[in-house]
């Protein structure tokens, strides 16, 4: 059931943010029955569980005349009375203090231009709200909080505030008389058009003389090059270095050198025969 609940406020602050244009952070205007039941059942912070009904940041507000209303009630409602005062207070220009609803009806209006949410324990005065204007309502019961759903009369509002949207008003009629006067006006002075050359006309222009396309323009999908990232890259096949050859050459010339100097250096001793010969004649 609390899963159910939370669907249909959520569709109901939807309501009100679609058809008349209601936006975040939602301002909640909090007259002081409604302040007296968040701290009489401990609904503590207020604008966290407001927030969470209607699933965006809020901003609380009150009057002069709601702040006066809780004063002269007495003990009482002293914790009421300190809690609406750290609210911030909305625009009243009322000298004397009046009524409490009398003061709310005079600032949220038939219109209710500052787009506020109202918060109030008096059913009647809820009863009396959604025939008149269009304010999204909220109550407590026990230790929740709930929104009403739309009434007839906001429902009826937004139907004909989006068939005035689809239709032309009367300005923008006699806008659409004089631009018809004129194409036609100057078609006469051209002269009459063959089918032939019209239907050329209309295929190269691709505006109206009211500047409407005629056709939705679509860019053609020509053939593009293959993605240079999926591609592998060439190998380059690297030409023999002559250098390294050189060096080779030069390396094997040195070896050569090199054996030739140790040939030359290795002298091979022979025996005298001196030595010999001296001991065969002993």
């Amino acid at each position: 059931m609390r899963v159910k609940r939370q669907k249909k406020n959520r569709r109901t602050v939807r309501f009100f943010t679609v058809c008349f244009g209601f936006r975040q952070p939602y301002k909640v205007l909090c007259d002081g029955t409604f302040v007296h039941h968040l701290v009489s059942k401990e609904i503590t912070p207020a604008d966290t569980a407001i927030s969470e009904l209607l699933g965006g940041p809020v901003k609380l507000f009150t009057t002069r005349c709601v702040i006066a209303e809780l004063h002269k009630l007495g003990k009482d409602f002293a914790e009421s009375l300190e809690a609406a005062q750290m609210l911030s207070t909305a625009t009243c220009e009322h000298e004397e203090a009046k009524a409490a609803d009398q003061c709310l009806l005079d600032v949220l209006g038939s219109k209710n231009s500052e787009h506020f949410f109202l918060g109030t324990q008096d059913a009647d005065f809820r009863k009396k709200l959604q025939q008149e204007s269009i304010v999204p309502l909220l109550y407590g019961l026990r230790t929740g909080l709930l929104i009403d759903q739309p009434s007839d009369f906001q429902r009826e509002t937004a139907k004909s505030s989006e068939r005035k949207r689809l239709t032309m008003t009367d300005a923008e009629k006699r806008m659409f008389e004089i631009q018809t006067a004129r194409i036609l006006a100057s078609k006469n002075d051209q002269g009459t058009v063959g089918d032939e050359q019209w239907e050329a006309s209309r295929r190269v222009s691709t505006r109206n003389g009211l500047g409407v396309k005629d056709r939705p323009q679509f860019k053609r999908n020509r053939p593009k090059g293959p993605n240079p990232l999926s591609c592998k890259k060439k190998k380059t096949e690297k030409p023999l270095s002559k250098p390294k050859a050189d060096s080779k050459s030069k390396s094997g010339a040195q070896k050569e050198k090199k054996e030739g100097e140790s040939s030359i250096r290795k002298r091979s001793r022979k025996r005298s025969k001196k030595g010999k010969s001296d001991a065969g004649e002993n």
